[in-house]
């Protein structure tokens, strides 16, 4: 059974980081791409970065600069570094992967004052 945990969320100020875990059992995530989701209030979940198999990775526009992905193959763990937060990162972040189908996290809620 393939299970992810997303840890880390929380309130912070505008200006601030924090940097959001996953971690992963039943399922190996050095052979899948990891990417990290949010789902804002209203919206629809869009992809937030990306990290592939080889290490690449991607950013949604609204991150770049700001977030960095990074994955702990030994820990079977993938990391969201956030930085010089805005209250428009708002959201639910989750995580995923997709081996055959689509794997997700509970979520983790990330709340950004102004």
């Amino acid at each position: 059974q393939v299970q992810l945990v997303e840890s880390g969320g929380g309130l912070v100020q505008g200006g601030g980081s924090l940097r959001l875990s996953c971690t992963g059992s039943g399922i190996i995530f050095s052979v899948n791409a990891m990417d990290w989701y949010r789902q804002a209030p209203g919206k629809q979940r869009e992809l937030v970065a990306r990290i592939t198999r080889g290490g690449s990775t991607n950013y949604a526009d609204s991150v770049k600069g700001r977030f960095t992905i990074s994955r702990d193959n030994a820990e079977n763990a993938v990391y969201l570094q956030m930085n010089s937060l805005k209250p428009e990162d708002t959201a639910v972040y989750y995580c995923h992967t997709r081996s055959l189908t689509d794997y997700w996290g509970q979520g983790t809620q990330v709340i950004v004052s102004s």
